[in-house]
């Protein structure tokens, strides 16, 4: 098999001759610029290459196709033409992070000097407005900064909320069909795109560090309130995004066509480490609905399949996503409550393809054993991997100060997994 037959054999609950795996795909599933360094380094040997920051949010470096083929990659990712700081990919010039890694970072990644020693982050890279992020001195990835207005019950206004959504620019349209045009060069690869516009309170958005003086509500612990305090406010904004979202997944999918194999329609987080951090009726009255209406609509029109990313113990919620439509779950965080992987394997591996879980990110892989790494990764794998259903990759984002023999026990547990 090739990458893209391997992934569509693994969506399609067919076992493939390997497990596919994905690494940098998403914001969700990729690598720290550190580490993917590191990696470089050690494999390809090029003292002088300097990796892209391609999501400066947290810092997640670009693999490459030299690299993706070192290490066994078999998906690549169509993501947004902006980053969080709300601006381009392009115009790279150097930079060193804290850990002294050399890099290359987009041209409008402007940053000041914070009173911790850390730095400053500015949207669009715009320095006369006020920063929208912060790493802190000897970080490794921003914060969204606290923007928040005083809020004014009164004058709530739903477009304010709005003001990111919005059909595709011109500038958009080209950007896509730039990628669509580079898909048909690799068609070899599987292929994620990452759907805008559709995660609905993803609270990694909400303060909206792209926007230089965002409205609305836009601090964390005020949106939370909010989804209680001002729910028809929330539904108002949920209504009129989905309107949008709805409209921009239809122009995707015009352009994309069966290229792509999955979409990610959203990242909002409803697990803790102990259990759901909503009840399984809020879920099903304020998110369900909308995930439907984006969910059936791509399964109306296409082939794709949906992937919802969520942190944490979900296990009480796995139920209403797969009636929502949803796929693909990730990251399966196995660590947290409820999340055994066999167990998850049992009930919900017919109707979910578990996209991550391969190994443990809060203990094992940062500070295990690389023998450790080896052993789990070859266990997630076994359990996971039968009968399909299974795309690796690690327990949300690889962090910078990964020790890299743990990251070369887990690509080798990958490889010999396939061998057994």
């Amino acid at each position: 098999m090739n990458s893209r037959e391997r992934l569509q054999a693994a969506l399609d609950h067919r076992e493939p001759d390997r497990v596919p795996v994905d690494f940098a795909a998403t914001a969700v599933t990729g690598i720290h610029v550190s580490a993917v360094h590191r990696l470089r380094q050690r494999l390809l040997g090029d003292a002088s290459y300097r990796v892209k920051v391609i999501e400066p949010y947290q810092m997640l470096g670009e693999v490459d196709d030299a690299l993706r083929e070192a290490l066994g990659i078999d998906v690549v990712g169509i993501t947004p033409r902006k980053t969080m700081f709300g601006f381009e990919n392009k115009d790279w010039k150097p930079f060193t992070t804290f850990d002294g890694t050399p890099c290359l970072v987009p041209g409008h990644f402007r940053i000041a000097p914070a009173p911790d020693g850390g730095w400053y982050i500015y949207p669009e890279g715009d320095t006369e407005v006020p920063p929208s992020g912060h790493m802190p001195k000897g970080g490794y990835f921003f914060d969204s900064t606290h923007r928040q207005e005083p809020i004014d019950e009164s004058r709530l206004n739903v477009e304010d909320n709005l003001e990111e959504f919005g059909l595709f620019s011109a500038e958009d349209l080209a950007y896509y069909r730039q990628r669509s045009d580079w898909l048909d060069q690799h068609s070899h690869y599987g292929v994620m795109l990452v759907a805008p516009g559709a995660a609905f309170g993803d609270i990694a958005l909400v303060p909206a560090p792209f926007l230089k003086r965002p409205k609305g509500i836009r601090g964390v612990e005020e949106w939370y309130m909010a989804t209680i305090e001002y729910r028809d406010y929330v539904m108002q904004v949920f209504e009129k995004q989905c309107e949008i979202a709805e409209k921009n997944i239809v122009t995707l999918i015009d352009i994309f066509g069966d290229r792509v194999q999955a979409a990610m329609i959203t990242g909002t987080d409803f697990g803790t480490q102990r259990g759901p951090f909503i009840s399984p009726d809020t879920y099903r009255q304020l998110y369900q609905p909308f995930h439907r209406r984006v969910n059936d609509l791509i399964h109306r029109r296409c082939k794709w399949k949906t992937f919802i990313h969520s942190c944490g113990s979900v296990f009480q919620l796995l139920g209403d996503f797969v009636e929502a439509g949803f796929d693909i779950l990730n990251p399966v965080q196995c660590s947290a409550a409820q999340m055994d992987p066999s167990v998850l394997k049992k009930q919900f591996g017919a109707r979910l393809t578990f996209w991550g879980g391969g190994v443990d990110t809060q203990h094992t892989l940062p500070f295990g054993k690389p023998g450790e790494v080896y052993e789990q990764v070859r266990q997630r794998i076994e359990i996971f991997n039968e009968g399909g259903g299974f795309v690796f990759n690690a327990i949300h984002n690889i962090q910078g100060n990964t020790p890299l023999e743990n990251i070369l026990a887990m690509f080798k547990a990958v490889k010999d997994s396939a061998q057994a």
